[in-house]
């Protein structure tokens, strides 16, 4: 039987729990009384085949779709259906499976469009620049810079986005995430369609983001190796249903999960250490 999910407590919420969350669409069940939680400052994988549910359970967790039953909570705070205009404000970012950045602006550009939502002056006053949208400016500036320069960006700081490399690409859109120092960070597939080497320094820099900001992280990965290279614990879904949970580890060695992938074990061992 699956482990019961942490049940969010006021004193020490988890950074974010799903409870008993039900989806569908028409007669196809995406997710079926789904639980998971996840502890302040832990890399959480969720994992598993093709039509699992895995990126119907994040677009719950970030308010695109609602539910049919259950809540979400955040830091301690439920939710019916998570409202995705609060989503920064309550310390919440998310990357997706296809790269979402302005092509032909600059990855300083790029990267400083993360923190749009916290400027208090109006159009009118940043086209005329009043005291406050200067002050403003300077300071997403800045945390612009402090992002760019943590996931080593300098040399491409003034190029256009759509010119870079894809690795390098994808790790714009993560500072760009990053920049409003969120408690927890969503990533959909942040290793899609990259080499080896890149997976390595994406894993690195992901990595250094707990390390260093203690930031909770929940990533959906198909590569089986870099999920248990870099996660504390992982969930595993099969056909909307939460079959398992626990540690790499124990993962690793359990039959049901080898069983819903079909021969995975194999690849397991193979992706290993990256």
């Amino acid at each position: 039987m699956p482990a019961a999910a942490l049940a969010p407590s006021p004193d020490t919420p988890a950074a974010l729990a799903v409870e008993r969350v039900s989806l569908s669409f028409g007669g196809v069940v995406a997710l079926s009384e789904v639980d998971l939680s996840v502890a302040p400052g832990e890399i959480r994988a969720i994992i598993g085949p093709n039509g699992a549910g895995k990126s119907s359970l994040l677009n719950v967790v970030s308010g695109l779709y609602k539910p049919d039953q259950g809540r979400v909570w955040l830091s301690g705070h439920s939710f019916a259906q998570t409202p995705t205009d609060r989503l920064a404000h309550l310390g919440v970012a998310r990357t997706f499976q296809n790269l979402a950045l302005f092509k032909g602006l600059s990855v300083l550009d790029n990267v400083a469009s993360g923190l749009t939502h916290s400027l208090r002056a109006g159009v009118l006053a940043q086209i005329v620049g009043s005291p406050l949208a200067r002050r403003e400016k300077r300071a997403v500036e800045e945390r612009a810079e402090e992002a760019i320069a943590f996931f080593h960006l300098d040399s491409y700081r003034d190029r256009p986005v759509g010119g870079l490399p894809y690795g390098v690409q994808k790790r714009v859109e993560l500072a760009r995430a990053l920049i409003a120092r969120p408690h927890l960070l969503l990533l959909d597939e942040p290793m899609a369609g990259m080499t080896l080497t890149e997976k390595r320094e994406l894993t690195g820099y992901i990595r250094a983001v707990r390390d260093r900001h203690n930031t909770t992280i929940v990533l959906i990965e198909h590569d089986i190796g870099v999920v248990m290279g870099l996660s504390d614990r992982i969930a595993v879904l099969d056909y909307g249903r939460r079959i398992a949970d626990g540690t790499p580890e124990e993962i690793r060695n359990n039959q049901t999960v080898i069983d819903a992938y079909l021969g995975v074990a194999h690849d397991l061992e193979a992706g290993e250490g990256i």
